[in-house]
């Protein structure tokens, strides 16, 4: 990365976590997450407290961003931020900070679609790490998280073509869902992803029959329910004696419907090259999985650090740094979207 490379503050509060980076081009130079923890006992995020921790937290985690990368505010180049989806208090927060940072500074302002940048944070660069490869468009990315579950080819940094989608729940939801009916707390994935570990998926679920590359998780919820009454009848204790099985049976089952559907993308688009992206890419056997695929049919595989998989402002800065390649700018006119679905 040249040193005439922009630098870029990027913003993103599509939901609970305020999160902002500062960027050299494509590298990395911070990436701070302000994980709002007063959602935890409501067992999932409450919009308007969301909202209201945004305004609290985004200057101050905006000025230890600059500090942690010791970057001053003449340097910045230009402000990407989330536009949407999300949502809508939430990234009012963020959007109208960005605007008006935008105009103080005198800097163009870069309007970012929360899922792309999602698949486009395969790009980032981390000088403190090995640096990993990066992919070339166009790859399929499998793209996972509380809100969506996508299966997508990345033609280009603005080119998406969507092969499939959930019709109703994604996986991250199922997976929260999953762990509440074992008390495991919020957010219940990665709590899952643990104990799973430790366990053998012995128990079996009904999984719904869907076309090709598209998924449904609302069935499999309920049949994960009614599997964990009948066997409560037989062993009261069942929940916590076997909990470990649990996890694992229903990892199991909401990660082979995403196996089935990324083969079915490769079997019908002939790309040679694959990714996962959001929040539950950083599930182990999803990892594992993918990773046994790509070796199975000899194709390149990229998997984000784990630092990348959660909702994240570098991400955001990637997608910025196309963007400012291409002079692609928003307006102060611009408004937040809580629904934004560019592939329709």
């Amino acid at each position: 990365m040249t040193t005439s490379a922009p630098i870029l503050l990027a913003i993103e509060s599509s939901c609970d976590d305020t999160a902002v980076a500062v960027l050299r081009g494509f590298e990395v130079l911070s990436n701070i997450v302000h994980s709002q923890v007063l959602h935890d006992p409501f067992g999932g995020v409450v919009p308007e407290l969301a909202s209201r921790a945004h305004m609290e937290a985004l200057a101050p985690t905006v000025n230890f961003a600059l500090s942690k990368a010791k970057v001053p505010w003449s340097d910045i180049t230009a402000i990407a931020v989330t536009q949407g989806p999300g949502l809508l208090g939430s990234l009012l927060v963020g959007h109208s900070f960005a605007k008006s940072l935008s105009i103080s500074l005198g800097v163009p302002l870069i309007n970012v679609h929360h899922m792309e940048a999602h698949m486009l944070a395969h790009f980032l660069i981390e000088k403190s790490v090995q640096e990993a490869p990066i992919p070339d468009f166009p790859y399929i990315c499998l793209t996972v998280s509380g809100g969506h579950t996508q299966l997508v080819i990345v033609r280009d940094w603005n080119v998406f073509d969507l092969l499939g989608e959930t019709q109703d729940d994604a996986v991250g939801e199922a997976f929260d869902k999953a762990a509440k009916l074992l008390s495991l707390g919020y957010p219940g994935g990665p709590m899952i992803d643990r104990h799973a570990t430790k366990g053998v998926a012995r128990f079996s679920f009904s999984e719904p029959k869907m076309p090709p590359m598209q998924f449904s998780y609302s069935g499999l919820k309920t049949s994960i329910l009614r599997s964990m009454q009948d066997e409560v009848k037989r062993n009261p204790n069942t929940l916590t004696e076997d909990l470990p099985d649990w996890c694992a049976s229903i990892q199991q089952a909401m990660i082979r419907p995403l196996i089935n559907g990324l083969r079915e993308a490769i079997d019908q688009s002939g790309i040679q090259q694959i990714a996962i992206a959001g929040g539950v890419s950083a599930n182990r056997l999803l990892r594992a999985q993918v990773t046994a695929l790509g070796q199975e049919l000899q194709l390149a595989v990229y998997l984000p650090p784990l630092s990348y998989t959660t909702d994240n402002a570098a991400m955001i800065g990637a997608a910025g740094a196309f963007a400012f390649q291409h002079k692609r700018f928003g307006q102060v006119s611009d408004a937040a979207k809580a629904k934004w679905n560019k592939y329709e």
